[in-house]
């Protein structure tokens, strides 16, 4: 199975976002440019289709943050294939790939639509695909949900998150980790705290999965 890194951004009490969902920009410079290097150190991409949808990212690797970049593949989770065609991550720059359910298959210019599960999308055989397809590394940017099921399933190595010096708030406000969540304690996956850097406005901590075995 590839590699699994999560990256995020979270404020200091944990939200991804303000309480009407509006994207707030998180990393300061120094973070993004690591963010640009990560993903271009990385074979694919993967975000959910509430992330394309609210915030229309273009999941490419900027120039001004790496010379010359490798754009990795664009993966997107879409179960009913509601991503508009009007999205950048069509625009053709990379190559995009979209995993939805049986009977949502639709054609989207610049993009692959796989069908891969019945009601939801399948994590494991998504990961099946892409490592038939060479993807050694995945990194996954989000959103919380798509953050929850890869935990959830126990296919997350990394998990990389800076924390801003912003206080959000707000009960609605969405996590880096939204979904059911755990309910008992002995269900908590723990990690291994491997690294710190401190920033102008935050930190970055980064952490390795204690239980790296086989998938």
């Amino acid at each position: 199975m590839p590699r699994v890194i999560v990256n995020c951004a979270m404020s200091v009490d944990g939200k991804i976002a303000s309480r009407v969902r509006k994207q707030v920009r998180l990393s300061d410079e120094s973070d993004m440019a690591r963010v640009h290097k990560l993903r271009n150190d990385c074979d694919a991409i993967l975000v959910g289709v509430g992330t394309v949808i609210a915030d229309d990212p273009s999941l490419l690797v900027k120039e001004k943050y790496v010379e010359n970049p490798r754009q990795p593949i664009r993966i997107i989770l879409d179960s009913k294939c509601r991503t508009p065609p009007g999205s950048r991550v069509l625009d053709g720059k990379s190559q995009t790939i979209i995993f939805t359910t049986q009977g949502h298959e639709k054609q989207l210019e610049n993009a692959e639509i796989i069908a891969c599960g019945t009601d939801m999308v399948d994590i494991k055989k998504i990961l099946a695909h892409l490592d038939n397809m060479g993807i050694k590394t995945l990194l996954v940017e989000g959103g919380g949900t798509i953050i929850w099921s890869f935990v959830s399933s126990g296919f997350v190595d990394e998990f990389k998150v800076f924390i801003n010096s912003k206080l959000i708030g707000g009960g609605q406000a969405p996590t880096p980790m939204d979904g059911n969540g755990f309910a008992d304690e002995n269900e908590f996956p723990e990690l291994n705290l491997v690294r710190s850097t401190m920033s102008d406005s935050g930190i970055l901590l980064e952490f390795l999965a204690k239980d790296t075995g086989p998938k």
